[in-house]
């Protein structure tokens, strides 16, 4: 029986048995044997992004350099090269996509 809590981002089970597992969001690509977890009291809890209650403050915040976003940001495009972003993410060459406002 495994004994892990989570996966490193290579894929690889990270041994940390009585641990408490979070995720946000929908998992894709993503098989969990629950009985598995069960065994090994691994407590999973996971649920939706609320980013449409925070994003307009957040992004309010942001504007007026009262914030300064992390370093989650690891691609910036022009704006006119969303669709790049995206496809980026999707790929998984990208883990968030900065688009700067043009002024």
């Amino acid at each position: 029986m495994f004994r892990y809590a989570r996966v490193d981002g290579a894929g690889d089970p990270v041994h940390s048995p009585w641990r408490h597992v979070g995720y946000v969001g929908v998992p894709h690509g993503v098989d969990l044997n629950g009985e598995q977890l069960f065994y090994a009291h691994v407590h999973l809890h996971g649920g939706p992004a609320p980013v449409r209650r925070f994003l307009p403050e957040l992004i309010n915040l942001v504007w007026k350099r009262k914030i300064i976003p992390g370093k989650v940001f690891d691609l910036t495009l022009p704006l006119d090269q969303v669709a790049e972003g995206y496809r980026a993410m999707d790929e998984r060459r990208a883990i968030k996509t900065l688009l700067p406002p043009t002024r």
